[in-house]
């Protein structure tokens, strides 16, 4: 009796946690960033807004750390401090 409440639990769990899974498995693969004709966008969280990320993009950031005397990192690895700070300073560009 003890062996079917065993497998008859298992079942019921493995049911619940398929939808789960496959649901992580595709949130994995939309944070996958890939280099080629892929457009990568970046999400503002203070203009809330996105941004495409392509070279001229990546030369506008590079020029704004020359200019506030800060080495490279990638925006991903800055603090959300330091990525509203460059965001407004883009939104301050245009």
């Amino acid at each position: 009796m003890n062996g079917r409440r065993l497998i008859s639990s298992l079942v019921v769990t493995g049911a619940l946690l398929v939808p789960g899974l496959s649901q992580v498995a595709a949130a994995q693969t939309r944070a996958n960033v890939r280099v080629g004709p892929v457009t990568v966008r970046v999400y503002d969280r203070v203009h809330k807004d996105y941004h495409v990320w392509d070279s001229q993009e990546d030369r506008r950031y590079r020029e704004y750390l020359n200019s506030s005397h800060q080495t490279y990192r990638p925006i991903n690895r800055l603090s959300r401090q330091r990525q509203a700070n460059y965001w407004n300073s883009r939104h301050s560009d245009r």
